[in-house]
């Protein structure tokens, strides 16, 4: 399991800022029967347990000064919109004898005969999706083998997914995961007139305005 090594915070307001500048991230763990925490982390760990974890597998989380050691999920993260900085995490500590739910990646693998020999374009409908189960259990990323795309005709759906044993996908079974589709097909959307795009949106605006009208009716 990884670790995750912190400190308690008592900085806040503008010097927070300050501890961004030298690579420290301000966090905040809670939990249920849990009095909330600030700690501060090191942004090059956090960031490495990110990639390896994600935010579905617990981490152990160690705080400098205290004995007690806490299974935490890194359920929240805040990242700067321009710089893609590290800004802000929350550090989830949940009831390890209930079930939750987490968003999980999912990493699509292998070599799809349909896009391979056919030329086919490859559609991925979902790059996450959300599972529930004892959160030991929880899985950091799901692969997706799409070597079961040798034609157009093959799909993969949610229920074709391995997952670890007790969790469950919280989603339509039948949905689609991935595909392949002809390049014609491609080709023919992209070629899709400009025009007949702005009526469907004009139609559609036009279908909101009137309901909106029927509601004042009513009201």
């Amino acid at each position: 399991m990884l670790k995750l090594t912190s400190k308690i915070r008592t900085e806040s307001g503008k010097k927070v800022e300050e501890l961004r500048e030298v690579g420290i991230v301000p966090a905040v763990l809670y939990g249920p029967g849990l009095k909330n925490l600030n700690l501060s982390v090191d942004r090059k760990e956090i960031e490495k347990i990110l990639s390896m974890a994600g935010q579905s597998s617990l981490v152990s989380l160690e705080i400098e000064g205290s004995k007690e050691k806490y299974m935490v999920l890194i359920s929240d993260i805040d990242r700067n919109g321009v710089t893609e900085k590290l800004m802000h995490v929350d550090l989830y500590q949940p009831d390890l004898t209930k079930e939750i739910e987490a968003e999980v990646e999912l990493v699509f693998e292998g070599e799809s005969k349909a896009v391979k020999e056919s030329g086919g374009t490859l559609v991925k409908n979902i790059s996450e999706i959300t599972v529930k189960g004892m959160p030991q259990r929880l899985p950091s990323q799901i692969n997706v083998n799409i070597d079961v795309l040798t034609d157009f005709e093959k799909v993969i759906l949610v229920k074709d997914l391995v997952l670890p044993e007790g969790v469950k996908a919280v989603k339509n079974p039948e949905e689609i995961i991935a595909l392949v589709i002809p390049v014609e097909k491609v080709e023919e959307e992209l070629e899709k007139p400009i025009e007949e795009k702005v009526d469907e949106v004009e139609k559609i605006e036009k279908e909101k305005k009137e309901e909106e009208l029927e509601s004042e009716e009513k009201k």
